[in-house]
């Protein structure tokens, strides 16, 4: 859906999940977000390319970055400044691989979800929606940075713990995705902003 932006990927989705838990054999290890481009990032990406305005010029922050891919659409886009927030430090070294090859800047940082996203003007947030606790952080950070003037954008094919009942729809997208993830070949995936 994004052909303007190129992003390192795996050619073999469950091999390499099955090998990250296998190989690190930590329970607590993130599986391999990063190694994909999720629906919802896909969707938030195309959503900012076909609406420049929405970034350009603005400090932007992208909330569990993976690969970046959302993080870089608002940088091709003119943002001034993108900050991509992640958990896995495998992901922000993807982050930063995927940013070299667009030929932009993106900072990285760690958890931000306490906070209210700091001087972002934009705030974005998809394919973050998988986990109960992850979801009630992440909600209320879009809220606290709403409440301050931020603009906050998600992405999401409808995930078990997506607020959507906290969110007004703004456009929705028919995206490939990969069917072994996703048990389809194809996801309907909202764009949406809080209510």
């Amino acid at each position: 859906m994004v052909p303007e932006i190129l992003l390192h990927q795996s050619a073999d989705a469950i091999g390499l999940w099955e090998r990250t838990e296998d190989e690190f054999g930590e329970p607590d290890r993130q599986p391999p977000f990063w190694a994909f481009a999720w629906a919802g990032g896909q969707a938030l990406a195309r959503y900012l390319l076909d609406h420049p305005a929405v970034a350009v010029g603005r400090r932007v922050l992208d909330l569990g970055s993976g690969s970046g891919l959302t993080a870089i659409a608002a940088a091709v886009t003119g943002a001034v400044a993108v900050l991509a927030s992640e958990l896995d430090p495998i992901a922000i070294a993807a982050i930063g691989l995927n940013a070299a090859l667009n030929d932009v800047s993106i900072a990285s940082t760690g958890d931000v979800l306490d906070t209210d996203g700091g001087d972002a003007e934009v705030v974005l947030a998809a394919d973050i929606w998988y986990e109960r606790r992850l979801s009630a952080r992440a909600l209320g950070l879009l809220r606290r940075a709403q409440a301050r003037g931020a603009t906050v954008l998600v992405g999401d094919v409808g995930r078990a713990f997506l607020p959507r009942e906290h969110m007004r729809e703004l456009a929705a997208y028919e995206i490939p995705v990969v069917a072994e993830l996703e048990d389809a070949a194809m996801k309907r995936t909202l764009i949406m902003t809080l209510s």
